[in-house]
């Protein structure tokens, strides 16, 4: 007999349940790959860290093989001081008594060869201590990265949950025949913008490790602080801790290296992060100020401050008040050799019962360089 209207439609909303069924089992096999790739992303985090530490502790052997080499150049030094002042006796000693002048010529050739000797062990245990500083700031930089991960997995995270979404609501589309092409299209787009994103942040990720090139061109100091706010700005959230930046309406621009820079506010962030985590106020605060041919740019932590008399040893290689294991003490030193480097200054402040103010000074670039910075 043929079917009735009534089992025709109860047919065919029995076929589109099995297919909503079918798109619904697609998708959580969908979902269930993601969460796979996600757990091999943290076992990537863990194998990271693990070079990470093993990165310290070559960072270390450098540290002492850069000490070592220090004590050898002031030996060598007190070597030359002692060169030269015997080859001034030699001199003296020429006029008063021609008889031994044969002698004294001879003497003051074997001491020049010592000093030409001398002074190209110099040359090259200087460039020595400049190759071991670098090594010494891009440690430094990586285990910056090493304490990022964590914030960057969650940054990444959020994109890669929307693509997901957008694709699979475009998938849902196509599937169930919609012809609509504009609602498929602003579902691609969607995700498209959050894989761009997803770029952004492992672009900028691999910009600020790798090593600083030495040259220096005019810099926009806003730019520097909003990027170095971007790596930070997760660890900081996660945190509940408020960020406000007043940076004026004009522009600064120092000639500087980019990258150094921004390790400089990564450092100083990651400073007033810890200081401020056991505060029942968690702020921090940026500001600058231009004129008289300088910037200074201001941060502000509300955390407990820093104990009267260590104002001036927070800047010391390996000084920390942190306590074991949550700190190198290298994260200010590489912030003032960076900042001296660059012609500035940078300083502390710390009022009893009232947390730390760092003030930094830049000299600004001359007018022709600001007008060409990008």
């Amino acid at each position: 007999m043929p079917e009735t209207a009534t089992e025709q439609r109860q047919g065919a909303a029995e076929d589109r349940l099995r297919a909503h069924v079918e798109t619904l089992e697609r998708r959580l096999r969908k979902r269930d790959e993601q969460r796979r790739a996600m757990l091999h992303i943290m076992g990537d985090l863990s194998e990271f860290n693990k070079r990470l530490a093993n990165q310290r502790k070559a960072m270390l052997h450098v540290l002492a093989d850069y000490e070592k080499d220090r004590r050898r150049l002031a030996r060598q030094t007190e070597r030359l001081d002692s060169s030269r002042r015997a080859l001034l006796h030699i001199l003296q000693d020429s006029h008063q008594d021609k008889l031994r002048l044969e002698a004294s010529r001879k003497a003051m050739i074997h001491i020049m060869g010592d000093l030409r000797e001398t002074t190209a062990e110099m040359q090259r245990r200087e460039q020595e201590l400049r190759d071991k500083q670098e090594q010494l700031v891009q440690a430094g930089k990586l285990a910056t990265l090493g304490e990022l991960t964590t914030g960057v997995a969650h940054e990444l995270n959020n994109p890669l949950n929307n693509i997901g979404l957008f694709v699979g609501n475009a998938v849902d589309l196509i599937e169930l025949a919609v012809t609509e092409k504009e609602q498929i299209v602003g579902e691609l787009h969607h995700a498209m913008q959050q894989v761009s994103k997803a770029t952004e942040i492992i672009s900028h990720l691999r910009t600020f490790g790798r090593a600083a090139p030495v040259s220096r061109e005019p810099t926009s100091l806003r730019e520097v602080i909003e990027r170095a706010l971007s790596l930070m700005r997760e660890q900081l959230r996660l945190r509940d801790i408020e960020v406000t930046v007043d940076l004026g309406a004009e522009d600064p621009v120092v000639v500087g290296n980019a990258i150094q820079l921004e390790q400089v506010f990564i450092n100083l962030l990651t400073n007033a992060r810890d200081a401020v985590a056991e505060s029942p106020r968690k702020q921090i605060r940026i500001s600058a100020a231009a004129g008289g041919g300088a910037v200074e740019v201001t941060l502000v932590d509300s955390g407990h401050g820093i104990p009267p008399g260590l104002e001036r040893r927070i800047f010391d290689p390996f000084f920390t008040t942190k306590q074991v294991g949550k700190g190198t003490g290298l994260g200010l030193s590489i912030t003032y050799g960076i900042i001296n480097e660059h012609g500035g200054t940078i300083s502390v402040e710390s009022p009893p019962g009232e947390g730390a103010t760092f003030l930094i000074h830049l000299p600004l670039a001359p007018a022709d360089a600001q007008e060409a910075a990008p």
